[in-house]
């Protein structure tokens, strides 16, 4: 009888369930189903939770009897930092506000100035205080909507409630709990300082927390009706997207970086021990695997190619054939692609911004290659910050939606200066949560085996399409990038 592990990777955009086989080591079968997105121009960016228990469901009926019996345990990966707050029957109080919502600036000034600045916050929770974290969105609900805040009994981060849909068990893992601005990764354990600074009943109603070996719950009665699965199945702890993406990627132990292009820009790596430079964007995470993964966050990446998409009326491949017969660095044209404000660096009232226009450069194919460079540029100051560290990676994994362009592959190659290569299976974040609920169903099973043991079984990276820096090439990027800062310093003053 087939046996399977079923990842979800639950996006920003859209919900994704595999369906992975892993004697035969391949997908057997896979659905997507897009998400709904609530976006005004004071920043909010939030949605429904009723939205996803749809899509869910309707991922799930996408899949045959067999194969959703097939299923033996589930791993939930989850876009980071949004708050789901929900009442004492499970109800949601309010919308759950996302990651790339920037209208919380007012609640970071409030919370820093009450804990002591910057340096204390960063002390309490090894993160600066960012209008994308979870803790200034549960003071905003307190401040702007206090008789929801009244009712407030579960903090959720979007993994935890899909977990919570599953299983309903009310449980939290250190990697994504990371995220949250609440939690101190160095030590473990909730801030008792920055949760009394929101409200003094806050640390009261966090969850408790489990290793990530270890299981959420198990499907109960009602989840295996609605999503048609089997009962008593294990759930695991599963993770926030960059955490179950590295388990996707294989970043489970040192000697490499990862990066994702997606609707966010994301650069991390793995270590045994805590490390962090919040203040040159590099977030003090944990992993989803029992270590540290420091992190750098950029809101906007395939915002910028999508919007300039849009604005040309291109598809993909036509943007990118575009932007191929620009020059590498785009004849001088620089693109600060702020549409969603920004978080690295730290403006969340940041626009976007095309910079360096003259009556010779400004051609569509110039902006075209300018936006792709733009997010890889962002990426760059990441790079240093991890080098500054210590980190000396010999390569990059690339995933994404952006990673499968081969225009913006050649791209982080030239501009990290560092080879580039793409796991086999583009959907890390999905493919992290199977393997760690495989991992969690083999210790349950007592077959318990170290995390990095299954990603050498489970994680393909392509060496065909391993794509090494060109010397010339770095050369130009190294003079476009120095002209990227430059305009940054110049107008990050106007974004505060």
């Amino acid at each position: 009888m087939m046996r399977t592990v079923a990842g979800i990777d639950m996006g920003t955009q859209s919900i994704k369930v595999v369906l992975y086989d892993w004697n035969a080591k391949r997908i057997i079968a896979s659905s997507h189903e897009p998400v709904d997105l609530i976006a005004l121009d004071d920043g909010t960016r939030e949605q429904k939770t009723e939205w996803y228990d749809a899509v869910l469901e309707k991922c799930f009926s996408a899949f045959s009897v067999e194969e959703k019996n097939s299923i033996a345990a589930i791993g939930v990966s989850g876009h980071q930092h949004g708050f789901v707050p929900l009442d004492a029957d499970g109800k949601a109080l309010y919308n759950v506000k996302l990651w790339n919502d920037t209208s919380t600036a007012e609640e970071c000034r409030i919370i820093t100035e009450a804990a002591g600045g910057d340096d204390a916050v960063i002390a309490e929770v090894c993160n600066l205080m960012l209008p994308g974290f979870t803790a200034p969105k549960i003071l905003w609900l307190k401040r702007h909507k206090p008789e929801a805040f009244a009712k407030l009994r579960y903090i959720m981060l979007p993994h935890d409630y899909l977990n919570y849909r599953f299983t309903g068990e009310y449980k939290a893992e250190c990697g994504d709990a990371s995220g949250m601005a609440l939690f101190n990764g160095a030590k473990r354990c909730w801030s008792q300082k920055i949760c009394s600074i929101i409200d003094e009943r806050i640390i009261g109603l966090l969850p408790p927390l489990i290793s990530s070996d270890e299981p959420n719950g198990f499907v109960n009665a009602a989840a295996a009706e609605r999503f048609g699965i089997p009962r008593g199945i294990p759930v695991s702890s599963g993770g926030g997207d960059n955490m179950m993406s590295a388990i996707g990627t294989g970043t489970v132990r040192d000697g490499f970086l990862s990066m994702s292009l997606g609707t966010s820009g994301t650069l991390y790596g793995y270590s045994q021990t805590p490390i962090a430079d919040p203040k040159n964007g590099l977030s003090g995470f944990n992993s989803s695997t029992g270590g540290y993964l420091p992190l750098l966050c950029t809101m906007n990446c395939t915002v910028a190619t999508e919007e300039v998409r849009r604005l040309f009326n291109l598809d993909v491949r036509e943007l990118d054939a575009l932007a191929e017969k620009s020059k590498p660095g785009a004849e001088g044209i620089v693109f600060l692609p702020f549409f969603n404000g920004e978080r690295t660096p730290n403006l969340p009232n940041g626009r976007a911004d095309i910079c360096g226009i003259t009556a010779t450069n400004f051609t569509r194919e110039n902006i075209a290659r300018s936006a792709l460079e733009a997010a890889i540029f962002g990426m760059r100051c990441g790079l240093e910050a991890f080098q500054g560290l210590g980190f000396r990676p010999q390569e990059i994994r690339i995933t994404g939606g952006g990673s499968k362009s081969s225009v913006w592959r050649q791209m982080a190659a030239d501009i990290m200066n560092i080879p580039v290569k793409r796991p086999v299976n583009a959907e890390s974040a999905a493919m992290g949560g199977a393997i760690q609920a495989l991992w969690c169903l083999l210790k349950k099973e007592g077959k318990g085996v170290d995390i990095a043991f299954l990603t050498d079984e489970h994680v393909d990276i392509s060496e065909a399409e391993s794509i090494k820096p060109d010397s010339i090439t770095v050369a130009a990027y190294n003079k476009a990038y120095a002209e990227y800062n430059k305009y940054l310093k110049a107008l990050s003053p106007i974004f505060v």
